[in-house]
């Protein structure tokens, strides 16, 4: 079990950034490693992909969250700028953390005018940059909050390995922000390295909705052990919810309380029990985004990179 140092941090962000693609598209660098994506690439993609985009950012919005909507950059092919969640985290001191991506098309997403408006337009506070992006002319990945699940409160970092997190970018990330780590395998039906950690697992304030059947059974009780030791009530899932993106879920802060975004596929995945558990703790936010997920294989958690800055 790690060592859990306090932290001033919430596990739930009451802001998001989120952006609006230009380019959407099966992106065929990342096809080998994300067993959710498909291969399909019509002109008409974009167009709905900014849609669901759009019906996100709405539903999060009308449930009270601080929604921050960006442009995409329709000059330089970014099939997966929809998925902001992978090259930026922000964090309640003040740190920006930017991420090594193991697709190069995926590295030009990584956007400074973005923090800029960030703090110049919307008044947050950026005290230091934490810049991970040297590890990718080595061959280390690590994919933000894709690759990483974290326990905020607690300071505690949880990582699946894959071709996309690798245990040393983890260390130097922890090493820099003061996290412990639980790291452990996943794979799916096939039997391959599930790509991020963020489809197995998800952690909200007072629960955790996890796949432990995805483990290795020498991981699965100390991953759950160590949930348990936070806290938190497990909701355990099954591998078909896992592929179904049961687990790609996020709680976040709203005027009005705890709200859980997630997709309607994600939603419809749950057996009644698990629903019920899941609304216990937050209004449900579920929004249909089948050309993301099907195309971009990954769900709603994906699509939101938290806003823990100070205003």
């Amino acid at each position: 079990m790690p060592n859990r140092a306090t932290g001033s941090e919430p596990q739930a962000a009451s802001a998001v950034l989120i952006i609006r693609p230009t380019a959407f598209a099966s992106n065929p660098q990342t096809l080998a490693s994300n067993a959710f994506q498909c291969e399909s690439n019509s002109a008409e993609l974009t167009s709905r992909a900014r849609a669901e985009c759009d019906a996100v950012a709405a539903a999060l919005t009308d449930a009270g969250v601080r929604v921050h909507v960006f442009e995409g950059q329709p000059e330089r092919d970014c099939p997966d700028e929809i998925f902001p969640n992978n090259w930026i985290s922000l964090h309640a001191d003040g740190t920006a953390v930017l991420y090594p991506l193991l697709a190069p098309n995926r590295r030009r997403e990584r956007r400074r005018d973005v923090l800029h408006a960030l703090t110049s337009e919307h008044g947050y506070r950026l005290s230091r940059t934490v810049d991970l992006t040297a590890h990718e002319t080595h061959g280390r990945f690590l994919e933000g909050t894709g690759s990483l699940v974290l326990d905020r409160p607690s300071r505690v970092a949880y990582l699946c390995r894959s071709p996309r997190s690798d245990e040393r970018v983890l260390a130097d990330f922890a090493s820099q922000l003061g996290y412990e780590t639980v790291v452990f395998d996943a794979a799916d039906r096939a039997g391959a390295a599930i790509y991020h950690t963020n489809v197995v697992m998800s952690l909200g304030t007072r629960f955790a909705v996890v796949c432990l059947d995805a483990l290795p059974t020498a991981d699965r009780e100390r991953v759950a052990g160590c949930l348990r030791q936070s806290g938190r009530e497990i909701v355990e899932i099954n591998l078909d919810q896992l592929g179904n993106f049961a687990a790609n879920l996020l709680e976040l802060g709203s005027r009005d309380g705890p709200v859980i975004a997630l997709s309607t596929r994600a939603l419809d995945a749950f057996d009644t029990t698990q629903h019920r558990t899941l609304e216990s703790f937050g209004a449900l936010v579920p929004v249909a985004i089948p050309t993301i997920e099907r195309c971009g294989g990954g769900s709603v958690r994906c699509m939101l990179a938290e806003v823990f800055l100070d205003r």
